[in-house]
Parts: structure tokens; C-alpha cells; sequence
């Protein structure tokens, strides 16, 4: 059950990294309370490079940023969930396990979820019983990147 549980998280945490690339516009929330408008081009290590409409192409730490979110959206429900934040800092940190996430973009069964809005709400909002009931999520769990990164995390 432990290892579902753990397997779960990942998913989620995946969903929301490459959700993150999708070229949408995303508010940015800064740890001082102020707010960036602009679209993620990329993550490099810990640092975010943004394209801003106000503030041109920017680079922002990790370390610096409280929050991640579609331009208009209410800051997710697991965004305040410490194990959930403290697992996805430490897979973004990690370069080989975000190589491994950059390479679930091209994944058909991630791509599905992606363009899916109601699963992806689900994903934002920390909708556990609608993930969980759902064959597509469901299957993510067995994917063998998946798997691999879930291995690599530390637990």
C-alpha cells in the first residue's frame, strides 16, 4: 500500500512538472507575496526561465517562488500539503529524475491526462477520489518511468 501510495504521489507530482511545459501562461508567486505573469519555457536545475509579457525572459530560482498555477486558477489544494511540496522539491533538484519527467511529454498515456481538463483539474486541485477512480490515472501507476523515478525518490 505504501509503495501505491508512493507511486500515486509521484504521478501527480510528474503530472504537474510537465503540465508545468504546456506553453500556457502560469502566475508565478513569488515568496514576497508578488505575482509574475508569463509562460515557462524551461527548468534548468533549480532555476525556472520564464516569458514574461512585462519583464521580458526572465530567470527565477526555485528557492524564490511559493507557488505555481494556470493564469486565473486558485492556488492548488496540495500545494499546501508539506510531503507532497517537500517530494516535489526534491525531484526537481534532482536532474536525472527531471530528465526522466521531460521525457514522459512525449508519453501518449501522460499526453491523454494532459489534455484531459477535468483530469488535470483534478491533478491541480489535489482531487484524490477522482484520480483514483479513473482507469487513465490508474495506469500511470504502472508505467515503468513511473516506476523508475519512484525508485529514485527517497523516501
Amino acid at each position: 500500500m505504501r509503495r501505491l501510495a508512493g507511486a500515486f504521489t509521484v504521478v501527480v507530482v510528474c503530472l504537474f512538472a510537465v503540465s508545468l511545459s504546456a506553453g500556457e501562461m502560469r502566475e508565478i508567486e513569488l515568496n514576497d507575496g508578488s505575482v509574475i505573469t508569463g509562460e515557462i519555457l524551461s527548468v534548468a536545475g533549480s532555476a525556472y526561465t520564464i516569458a514574461s509579457p512585462s519583464l521580458g525572459t526572465i530567470q527565477i530560482e526555485e528557492s524564490k517562488i511559493r507557488a505555481i498555477r494556470r493564469k486565473g486558477e486558485v492556488r492548488p489544494a496540495w500545494d499546501s500539503n508539506v510531503q507532497v511540496k517537500s517530494l516535489q522539491e526534491t525531484m526537481m533538484s534532482d536532474k536525472q529524475i527531471m530528465a526522466m519527467i521531460g521525457s514522459l511529454q512525449d508519453d501518449p498515456e501522460f499526453q491523454e491526462i494532459l489534455k484531459d481538463p477535468g483530469l488535470m483539474s483534478a491533478v491541480q486541485s489535489g482531487d484524490i477520489a477522482t484520480l483514483m477512480n479513473n482507469p487513465k490515472f490508474l495506469k500511470l501507476l504502472s508505467n515503468p518511468t513511473v516506476q523508475e523515478i519512484s525508485k529514485r525518490v527517497p523516501r
